[in-house]
């Protein structure tokens, strides 16, 4: 199973970290987020990792290279300024991917899922990784019903929010054309109409690094770990 890892968002809500750093590698506990990711994916049997990029995706390109240093190894997605958005994004990768069914992850939260799960979630058409609502998205978006998704106006059960991780088949996206600017959103629209989007609910550590504030309050909970670890 490969692995994809969205990194093509700008930040805005980052800025001005984001103004001359992607994202993906603004650093918690002394490492750039995406690099958590990596060395993840490598303790949990993973290969083979395609990573998207937009926004000074030149520096992701020149910080990981071809993978090597993580064991892996790592081939690009380039896309134009703005981006494809998270579906449109994916189905530009596809031939990267190729037919199998692969993992997504975004490449600016963190997450302790464990992502040797995914490999037993080969051969689902979507599977998505839930967590309880944070303070910034009290709502939610989703409920399961089982292990079906639905949505949050379902009234089924307890209010989800997504978090970034997926199990995904390539004909998920088969709709969607190369260079297209696309949302999930129509994609789980359809799939979620014909109750095959199946999803889970994550009750580990998650953490939308979406404003300075939270990235340096994560950065101080990770170096804590890591002194008591040490």
């Amino acid at each position: 199973m490969k692995a994809f890892i969205l990194a093509a968002g700008r930040g805005e809500r980052m800025r001005p970290l984001t103004d001359s750093t992607p994202k993906p590698l603004l650093c918690a506990g002394g490492k750039p987020l995406i690099v958590w990711h990596l060395e993840r994916l490598a303790a949990s049997g993973f290969h083979d990792v395609v990573i998207n990029h937009a926004h000074l995706g030149e520096q992701i390109e020149a910080l990981l290279r071809d993978g090597s240093q993580f064991g892996l190894h790592i081939r690009y997605s380039p896309e134009p300024p703005g981006a494809l958005e998270t579906a449109g994004g994916i189905a530009q990768a596809l031939g990267l991917l190729g037919n199998d069914t692969f993992l997504v992850v975004n490449g600016d939260v963190w997450c302790d899922w464990d992502f040797k799960r995914a490999h037993a979630l080969a051969g689902r058409t979507a599977h998505l990784v839930f967590v309880d609502n944070p303070p910034q998205h009290a709502g939610g978006d989703f409920c399961l019903d089982g292990e079906t998704v639905r949505y949050a106006s379902s009234g089924i059960g307890p209010t989800l929010t997504y978090a970034g991780t997926g199990v995904f088949s390539p004909a998920f996206f088969a709709g969607v054309p190369p260079g297209a600017i696309m949302k999930m959103r129509p994609l789980l629209d359809a799939g979620i109409a014909r109750s095959t989007v199946s999803g889970e609910r994550h009750t580990g550590r998650w953490v939308d690094v979406g404003t300075p504030q939270r990235l340096a309050e994560l950065d101080q909970e990770v170096r804590a770990q890591l002194r008591t670890t040490s």
